[in-house]
């Protein structure tokens, strides 16, 4: 793939490389071992799940303590195109940094490179598009983690995490499960250090978020219900006429019917 490159850089014990620099962008995440990165003329730990952006023609250097496995994903410098929004630019890297990426960062980048190692191997026009869209990804991810890489990790960032996953993931199929173990902790524990702070388990948010949206959509839009169901997340109307019940006491149709009923009223007076 032309100005894209993904491919896996192994590091045996002791292992050194020489300080250099290069054109384009490289974005090196840590598989597995540790050592050390030099950027910016300072020396970091450089483990697992630990994530550096390079940027084109910044000098730095890897060293291995032991095994260290890397993954190295090179491509030209998306800040100097027209692919962010003009708001966005400030947000942008205009230097090398090290990026410890805690638990849901970490998930996603993996996600991401492993769907790229997948286009990589295609080699055909619909791959090549695939993958400019995940770079895009990946730079969004990348300036994420790095508007909040030196908070620690103490149980209301965690509640914080899974709400704000939540919020832009809340139309995927989100389990207790896969919130949980993003986190490395228990489903037990990890409701009770949400509950604590938002005064409900991270499910029971999540329909939270749903049924707002799907009000919204209800009283703004003519949208068929199926397409709200959709829109928010439901895999079959029946779930989403069920939840949306209980939440409202009574169902979508009803809803839309009263609240046109009461535009209608107003109008009128």
């Amino acid at each position: 793939m032309i100005g894209i490159h993904l491919y896996e850089s192994k590091h045996q014990e002791s292992y050194k490389v020489q300080i250099h620099h290069h054109a384009n962008v490289q974005i090196l995440y840590a598989i597995e071992g540790e050592g050390s990165i030099w950027l910016e003329g300072q020396q970091y730990a450089f483990e697992q799940d630990n994530a550096a952006f390079i940027y084109p023609f910044s000098k730095h250097a890897v060293s291995s303590n032991s095994h260290l496995t890397l993954l190295v994903l090179a491509f030209d410098d998306l800040s100097e195109k027209q692919v962010f929004h003009e708001n966005c630019r400030p947000f942008l890297f205009n230097r090398s940094e090290l990026l410890k990426l805690n638990a849901f960062h970490a998930s996603e980048l993996r996600l991401m490179l492993r769907k790229l190692l997948f286009e990589q191997k295609q080699s055909d026009p619909l791959s090549d598009w695939a993958m400019h869209n995940l770079i895009q990804d990946i730079y969004l991810l990348m300036v994420r983690a790095k508007e909040s890489r030196q908070v620690q990790d103490a149980n209301g960032l965690r509640a914080e995490r899974i709400r704000n996953y939540i919020d832009l993931h809340y139309y995927d199929s989100v389990t207790s499960e896969e919130l949980s173990g993003k986190l490395g902790i228990s489903i037990r524990q990890m409701n009770k250090i949400f509950k604590k702070e938002y005064q409900m388990t991270p499910m029971q948010y999540i329909t939270e978020v749903r049924m707002g949206l799907a009000k919204k959509l209800l009283a703004e839009s003519d949208k068929d219900i199926v397409s709200i169901c959709f829109e928010v997340g439901y895999e079959s109307l029946p779930t989403f006429y069920r939840t949306f019940k209980m939440a409202m006491n009574m169902s979508p149709n009803k809803y839309r019917q009263q609240l046109f009923a009461a535009d209608v009223q107003g109008n009128l007076e």
